[in-house]
């Protein structure tokens, strides 16, 4: 089975490209922040190293996780065909670990230079802020290699063998765990209000280092909040549905049904749109609260490299999040040519199937901006409180509607594009595709 998984890479480039992406800009993240334990023990490299690098791990477990779980479900036609041919359940687990092992490898050896580079920028970044002097020389050696190729195997490995047993353990797969993934969420979510009673609580009154728990707040609940991504997207389309309906016309009606009978599909495009909101916002929010809060007095020494952490963190993880936005909206709307087909065939226009997919993304967009709004309070709320005691901050709505406004651009964009190119050619051919 390793065979087939290779001769799979080998010959259906394409089905892999969104774990790819996905793992090699994980490494490359990791690497760069991982350099800095590599450069110097200083103060500053090693509280930028590990805070950052860790928030850092977390988004790309999960990016690769979830990425990995929609590639291996656009491939059940195939392991439906490797069961009849004789493949058991533990071959096809081994084909699939396989895969995501060889893919975790050539994205890390792919973006040891990116990596390098990012890792050059950073400690540019600590030394222009004066955090770390300017005699203080660049390395990229065994610790920034170890942690890049070390964590993005082991997390594809785990997160290839999680998907394959649901997809490749029984015929027809297994079904979903919807209580495994909702008491995740509710931990993750336990954890970020945990992070936010402490922001308002014990940090009240210690300036600059309530960023410490605020920051925390926001990323746990944005990862719970994005494990209930069927449900958000359930629970808006009830409410917007029937809007949609009426002024969408047959656009309007496929969309809705197309939402209540693939939410679980569609809530992979969800989870990115919900991460970026919600992270984005409450960092960016938070760092204005204290700027504001901050100004005209005597800051500590290290005030400096926690504004610069926040700004580089949150750069980094945005545009992250936001290539593994486009990435799955691009894979999930590419697998739906042969779904297209079919309603071409049932007599759907290209047009109507165009709007079709324009207002299943408005249902989408709106169930991530929602929910990393509501997220990011976990953030903004206890912050502003701690902070400023003002349980809400006055604050200029622009910086929100900046990052309301890439998350629908970014959205709409990779999938209008990608029907566009679905919906060429005459329907039976996507039938057969």
């Amino acid at each position: 089975m390793i065979a087939i998984a290779l001769r799979n890479l080998k010959h259906r480039p394409g089905g892999f490209v969104a774990t790819f992406v996905s793992a090699f800009l994980g490494a490359a993240l990791l690497m760069a922040f991982a350099s800095l334990m590599d450069t110097g023990d200083t103060e500053s490299l090693t509280t930028t190293a590990v805070v950052g690098g860790g928030w850092c791990l977390v988004i790309v477990a999960f990016a690769v996780t979830s990425t990995l779980s929609l590639s291996v479900r656009q491939r059940a036609d195939q392991v439906a065909l490797l069961r009849s041919a004789g493949a058991t359940g533990p071959q096809l687990r081994r084909m699939i670990v396989g895969e995501a092992a060889a893919i975790a490898l050539i994205a890390s050896a792919a973006a040891v230079p990116v990596g390098y580079a990012l890792g050059r920028v950073l400690l540019s970044l600590l030394q222009d802020t004066g955090q770390v002097a300017e005699s203080v020389g660049y390395r990229f050696g065994p610790i920034a290699l170890g942690t890049g190729f070390g964590v993005t195997l082991l997390g594809a490995v785990a997160a290839a063998y999680a998907t394959a047993r649901r997809t490749a353990g029984k015929a027809g797969g297994r079904p979903e765990r919807p209580r495994l993934r909702r008491v995740g969420a509710v931990i993750f979510l336990l954890a970020g209000a945990n992070c936010s009673v402490l922001t308002a609580t014990l940090m009240d009154g210690k300036g600059v280092d309530a960023m410490q728990t605020a920051g925390q707040a926001g990323i746990w609940a944005s990862i719970g909040l994005a494990l209930l991504a069927p449900e958000l997207l359930r629970l808006v389309t009830a409410v917007i549905g029937p809007v949609v309906r009426a002024f969408g016309g047959v656009a309007g009606e496929l969309a809705v049904t197309g939402v209540h009978s693939r939410a679980r599909q569609l809530a992979a495009a969800v989870m990115p749109v919900l991460i970026f909101t919600g992270v984005a916002t409450g960092t960016v929010y938070m760092q204005g609260i204290e700027d504001r809060a901050a100004e005209g007095q005597i800051q500590p020494e290290y005030a400096q490299d926690v504004q610069t952490l926040n700004y580089v963190v949150v750069g980094m993880i945005a545009v992250f999040v936001a290539v593994m936005l486009v990435n799955t909206l691009v894979a999930a709307t590419t697998r739906r040519r042969r779904e297209f087909a079919q309603h071409r065939l049932a007599g759907a226009t290209r047009g109507q199937l165009l709007g079709m997919v324009s207002l299943e993304v408005v249902l989408v967009t709106v169930a991530g901006v929602l929910g990393g709004s509501s997220a990011s309070l976990f953030t903004i709320v206890p912050f502003g409180s701690a902070r400023a005691g003002e349980l809400w901050p006055s604050a200029s709505p622009w910086q929100y509607g900046v990052i309301v406004a890439l998350a629908v651009v970014l959205t709409a964009a990779a999938t209008i594009q990608t029907t566009r190119r679905a919906l060429r050619g005459p329907a039976t051919a996507g039938v057969r595709a």
